[in-house]
């Protein structure tokens, strides 16, 4: 009964995990599409080409990525 109650412990552990590292995918949309919707509009108000739209979503990209992967090598040990 009591290594039954802590394999569950454990599976409930490593889904929280998995939960975890997943909603980073929903963030890095998210966050992917809010920088270049600013950055379009940032082109539009300056009149300059896809510069800010382009810079702001691959800033977002390189972000979101590096803080995913972060939380996933301090969630690893």
């Amino acid at each position: 009964m009591g290594t039954t109650t802590s394999k569950n412990m454990q599976a409930i552990g490593d889904l929280k995990k998995i939960l975890s590292v997943s909603a980073w995918g929903f963030s890095i949309v998210i966050v992917s599409f809010l920088f270049l919707y600013i950055g379009l509009r940032l082109d539009e108000w300056l009149g300059t080409a896809p510069n800010f739209m382009f810079g702001l979503f691959f800033l977002a990209l390189i972000t979101t990525i590096g803080r995913m992967y972060q939380d996933v090598w301090r969630k690893k040990d």
